[in-house]
């Protein structure tokens, strides 16, 4: 599906050109110097475009210095304004970058002054060249929209066109948008209706994919790699980030392989195939872990999606760090591989399931250490779906489908929720994860 194309500062997104890699910064913006010390290292790792939450007025004028430092070092890459809850912040950031994303979800809780604000926010945008993310999330419909579609992925394609929309009115084609969700079948169907919707109306925009809230590790990358490599080999997706919940510079190799994998510069390390029915027997011969893992998420994770097939099976071998050959055939490694990637394809689960945010700059606590602890210690609560979120902005709506969420207040404090329900607020971190484990040893 060819894309219109939107310019991004140096960099162009759709028609017919690469797949773009982007990633976001988790430091906190109005720490100029760190946010400038780590935009450099993803440069330097490849990152594409860079983006930067901005939770207020005054990190308006953070953002311009990073900027500044920036190109003064010679590093000309993109910067996108991370916006949520103030059209004003919005409106003020776009003369400063090259994109401002904003949530319809949470852009004005009015929606005739939400419309009034970003007519306000095209003709700043038009005027400094600058483009616009319409980023809806799962979790942050909205209160009108789930009232009319439910919380499903009709409703998501339904409140992003309505903005789209808004952006054909204002005769304002510079334009990106995406629909993420942590949840993999969910996450997939949207797009799908999105882009058979923008097909129909002779309108196509550009789409950023992503899975949010993915995780980390194995789990962040195989989840990741499954919903984004469903679309992207339908030809669906121009631009791409993968949000672990690790260094945002981890992000980028696994961002790199996508693009390189669906602009054809890189292939499968499977070197052979058996269809047994609706199990598949896949044999591999890989160059590391990592690329193997990868290889296996996007050569089955849309089968499995799709419900083309029910079960597989990996076999094979692959080099370890230390420069050894490791044979898959009947080992634990290998049940596990497929273990992971059933329960990211949402077939079957044999763990819990784990929604965590990256984390940005509107994080304020160690959300890494504490996602690693909230794991170990829920490990044995099998089907059990359990959300780490770094603050609460995005954090109560895209852990709608959790069980249980942990949510950063700032402040060293702490919100426990059961499934939609603060049942505990305010609660010190160093007590947090005791007080979680209490609440469903309890139910």
């Amino acid at each position: 599906m060819e894309s219109r194309e939107t310019k991004v500062g140096n960099v162009i997104i759709g028609g017919c050109n690469p797949i773009v890699v982007q990633t976001m910064c988790n430091t906190h913006t109005s720490d100029v110097e760190a946010s400038v010390e780590q935009c450099v290292r993803l440069y330097e790792a490849g990152a594409q475009l860079i983006r930067l939450t901005v939770p207020s007025l005054g990190q308006v004028e953070s953002l311009r210095k990073i900027k500044e430092e920036l190109r003064s070092k010679g590093i000309d890459t993109p910067l996108v304004a991370d916006v949520h809850f103030s059209s004003e912040i919005a409106i003020a950031v776009a003369e400063v970058v090259e994109k401002v994303r904003i949530n319809p979800g949470n852009f004005h809780k009015d929606h005739q002054k939400a419309r009034e604000q970003f007519a306000r926010l095209v003709e700043v945008c038009k005027t400094n060249g600058t483009a616009i993310r319409i980023g809806l999330n799962h979790g942050s419909l909205g209160e009108r929209i789930t009232n009319l579609y439910g919380n499903t992925p009709l409703a998501m394609k339904e409140a992003v066109m309505e903005w789209l929309d808004m952006c054909v009115e204002n005769d304002f084609y510079n334009v990106v948008v995406s629909l993420k969700a942590s949840n993999t079948f969910v996450m997939v169907e949207a797009y799908r209706l999105l882009a058979n919707e923008m097909q129909k109306k002779g309108v196509v925009f550009p789409l950023h994919l992503g899975v949010t809230e993915a995780g980390n590790g194995d789990a962040g990358r195989i989840k990741s790699a499954v919903g984004i490599s469903a679309l992207l080999s339908e030809g669906i997706g121009d631009t791409i980030r993968v949000s672990l919940t690790e260094d945002p510079a981890n992000e980028i190799p696994v961002a790199q392989y996508l693009s390189d994998r669906y602009g054809r510069r890189l292939h499968s390390t499977m070197t052979s195939l058996v269809l047994e029915g609706k199990k598949a027997v896949a044999t591999y011969n890989s160059p590391s872990r990592e690329r193997l893992l990868l290889d296996f998420s996007c050569d089955f994770g849309k089968r499995l999606l799709d419900k083309e097939l029910d079960e597989v099976e990996i076999r094979g071998t692959y080099i370890d760090e230390t420069g050894s050959e490791v044979v898959l055939d009947g080992t634990p490694f290998a049940d596990y591989l497929v273990d992971e990637l059933m329960q990211a394809a949402r077939r079957r689960f044999y763990r819990p399931e784990y929604i965590a945010c990256p984390g940005c700059g509107r994080t304020m606590y160690n959300l890494e250490k504490t996602f690693e602890e909230v794991k170990k210690r829920t490990s044995h609560l099998k089907g059990m779906v359990i959300a780490v979120m770094g603050c609460v902005v995005n954090g109560p709506g895209e852990m709608a489908d959790a069980d249980w969420g942990y949510v950063g207040e700032g402040n060293g404090k702490v919100s426990i929720y059961r499934q939609k329900t603060p049942v505990l607020r305010h609660i010190p971190e160093d007590e947090a994860i005791d007080k979680l484990l209490e609440l469903i040893e309890a139910q």
